[in-house]
């Protein structure tokens, strides 16, 4: 019997060009097509289009699933429905796993979660972010627990990542039952309009167990989970858009926790005074105005990347530039329920502090707030609780911070924006700023009561009582006097104001005591 042929070169370099195309062929012509039809782009032009162009070098691209049960084993194909690897944004290196809808419907494997494992493995040991573009119909029912503990594996991996790589989620597609959690735990969640959902238990299960009746859009659309459950903080038009603002947000952020932001180039004279603040502030405090109106006539260009812009619009953050400086914002926002903080603002607000003292952003907040929100429904809902949280994330904090208040600063809710006395390092006023236990009015009713019921003329007495009170409290100065406030500024002069500051707050180091972790009030 003749020995066998030694394969020849060029039969190699064909097997490897056939393999290469099975890989990125995914589930064929027709489910690539599917995937178009239902408006969604395939796993490798997402990567195409969130990467530096050339840049992408992909891992385990012939890697297969091991089940051989259920027919499986005649049912394998390279890569297994998950495309992962590194790349390049905008010439900062940067880890990626997309999931491949085509194939298995992105259904995870055991071999699957070991891609996505690696990759996040290797994102931890370089110091470089890790994005994940999901769009998977969930565990792969054939693999039983192998695929649950597949989960398991990456929610481990997501939560030692957490505060040491950022972590960013896009969700492209369906995102049901367990996988929801590795996106929840993620620092930044982006979902489209009309094409991705995430639910714990979908239509079909909710009627069955409660008999209610609601669509995948009700129940896990985009704009319910940016403007209702505060799950997302990004809901886009369409893909491209997503994939985009994912761009512009690594922008803003280090590589890595040991890492400083990166600075970009600023146009936009760090002296420059805008005199549309003197005049935007109501001196009124009863009316309301824009806060972020305040934010962009500081920042760099006016440019304002707001996070989390539908959900509990009564308070505000995003990230911003600062004399070419990247900088967390945060700020009360009098248009929406008078700027009152309650439940789903601290909570919105706590997270971000947070995720800017992980990552080395000082942040810069913008003051004018009457209070937390009364109520029975905030009462039983917890707002002591949650409204400790905003408390602790300031606090806790060891990053830089710059304080602005620019109205009101009354009550409890005075010490928990960033305050003095939770180690906020400079702490501006404006004029029209009223720091105090509670407005002129409020107070006068609790302090002369007695006074006002024995009154000849009740209401001039109460008018003479509160502009006195306003004139002792109701204003910045006594703060000032005390040290609580280390300035009290000119509108206009805010901008460089804020950047001397950031300026001399550059090299600050700051530490909390020695522990294993704090018990944040959760």
């Amino acid at each position: 019997m003749a020995p066998p042929l030694e394969p020849t070169h060029e039969e190699l370099r064909a097997r490897l060009s056939d393999m290469d195309a099975r890989a990125e062929a995914g589930g064929g012509p027709e489910r690539n097509k599917k995937q178009h039809e239902a408006g969604k782009l395939t796993a490798r032009e997402r990567i195409d289009l969130l990467l530096d162009a050339g840049s992408f070098v992909e891992l385990d691209k012939f890697k297969q699933h091991r089940c051989n049960d259920f027919g499986m084993a005649d049912k394998k194909i390279p890569g297994d429905g998950v495309v992962t690897g590194y790349g390049l944004v905008d010439g900062r290196r940067v880890f990626v796993f997309a999931q491949d809808f085509t194939v298995f419907g992105g259904s995870l494997s055991a071999a699957y979660a070991e891609k996505i494992c690696k990759v996040m493995d290797l994102a931890v040991k370089t110091g470089a972010p890790v994005i994940g573009l999901n769009d998977s119909g969930g565990a792969r029912i054939q693999e039983g627990v192998e695929s649950l503990a597949g989960y398991a594996d990456i929610f481990l991996r997501n939560t030692l990542t957490s505060g040491v790589v950022p972590q960013i989620s896009a969700i492209l597609g369906p995102c049901a039952g367990g996988a929801v959690y590795s996106p929840a735990i993620t620092d930044f969640i982006f979902m489209v309009k009309d094409t991705s959902f995430m639910f714990v238990t979908g239509p079909d299960v909710i009627k069955t167990v409660t008999h209610e009746e609601v669509t995948k859009e009700a129940l896990g659309g985009a704009m319910t989970h940016n403007g209702r459950s505060g799950v997302a903080h990004f809901a886009m038009d369409d893909e491209g858009a997503c994939i985009r603002a994912i761009r512009e947000l690594l922008s803003y952020l280090p590589l890595n926790n040991t890492e400083p932001p990166p600075v970009g180039a600023c146009s936009d004279p760090l002296d420059r005074r805008d005199d549309v603040l003197r005049t935007l502030i109501p001196t009124n405090s009863n009316k309301p105005y824009e806060m972020k109106d305040v934010i962009r006539a500081a920042v760099d260009d006016r440019h304002f990347f707001e996070v989390h812009e539908h959900y509990a619009r009564n308070i505000v953050v995003g990230f911003a530039r600062i004399g070419g400086r990247p900088v967390g914002i945060v700020g009360n926002n009098p248009a929406m329920l008078a700027g009152c903080l309650d439940i789903d603002a601290s909570l919105k607000a706590a997270r971000f502090v947070r995720f800017c003292d992980c990552f080395n952003l000082p942040i810069v907040t913008f003051v004018d707030v009457p209070g937390f929100l009364p109520g029975t429904q905030q009462e039983y809902g917890g707002i002591i609780k949650h409204g400790a949280k905003l408390l602790y994330a300031y606090a806790e904090a060891t990053v830089p911070k710059v304080t602005v208040i620019t109205r009101k600063a009354y009550g409890g809710a005075y010490d928990v924006m960033s305050s003095k006395h939770i180690r906020g390092d400079i702490n501006y006023a404006f004029p029209t700023a009223e720091i105090a236990v509670m407005g002129p009015d409020g107070a006068v009713n609790i302090i002369f009561r007695g006074e006002l019921d024995r009154a000849k003329d009740a209401v001039a007495e109460k008018a003479r009582l509160v502009a006195d009170y306003r004139e002792k409290f109701a204003n910045p100065y006594k703060a000032a006097e005390l040290g609580y406030v280390d300035e009290v500024i000119p509108p206009e002069e805010l901008r460089p104001r804020l950047g001397t500051a950031l300026d001399m707050l550059r090299n600050k180091r700051d530490r909390n005591p020695p522990r294993k972790h704090g018990n944040i009030p959760l």
